[in-house]
């Protein structure tokens, strides 16, 4: 069983942060609703900042680790466009809308996640108990985190069709068993 080092890379930044992040989201507009019980607070500022780091670490791991093997230039002449992404998505008509769309919105509304989770952390931590009494700022808080959940959703989404269509690959290779011979 094997796994090339991008292939990892990607599914580190996809299935690990990204699905952590999408999963924890849900559970944070309930808590965010819900917060009236004394105690509650500490284990929701815990669990924000948590979402703060998994949705920091999508996308900066997709930006500077993954998205430069994905947008890798062919030598001149490359007929076999398998190992660049991009291009094999721009190589054919039944495809490019994958990148031209699907990337192009990926590449911009990812990063609205950290950041909207980031301000709806801080004003939560910030205000604690008394957000309840500040109606449109809780208000605002709910809206960013839900926000931010369906642009990583959205992103999440289009990432994974984009890396069924053309997969990251390359790097190096990653043995975690070996077969056994015959």
């Amino acid at each position: 069983m094997e796994i090339t080092s991008h292939a990892l890379w990607t599914s580190i930044h996809g299935m690990l942060f990204g699905a952590l992040y999408l999963l924890a989201g849900s559970g944070a507009l309930m808590g965010l609703y819900r917060v009236t019980r004394p105690g509650d607070e500490r284990f929701l500022r815990m669990y924000l900042i948590a979402m703060i780091v998994f949705a920091w670490a999508t996308v900066l791991t997709g930006t500077y680790v993954v998205y430069p093997w994905y947008r890798a230039v062919p030598p001149q002449g490359t007929s076999d466009l398998s190992m660049f992404p991009q291009r094999l998505l721009m190589s054919s008509p039944s495809t490019i809308e994958w990148h031209s769309l699907g990337m192009e919105w990926k590449e911009h509304i990812a990063w609205f996640a950290p950041i909207s989770i980031t301000m709806a952390a801080f004003v939560f931590i910030r205000y604690d108990r008394n957000l309840a009494n500040h109606r449109q700022l809780r208000t605002a808080v709910l809206v960013f985190t839900a926000a931010s959940f369906v642009a990583a959703g959205v992103a999440g989404f289009f990432g994974a069709m984009i890396n069924k269509y053309a997969p990251v690959q390359g790097g190096n290779t990653i043995r975690i068993t070996h077969g056994e011979e015959k």
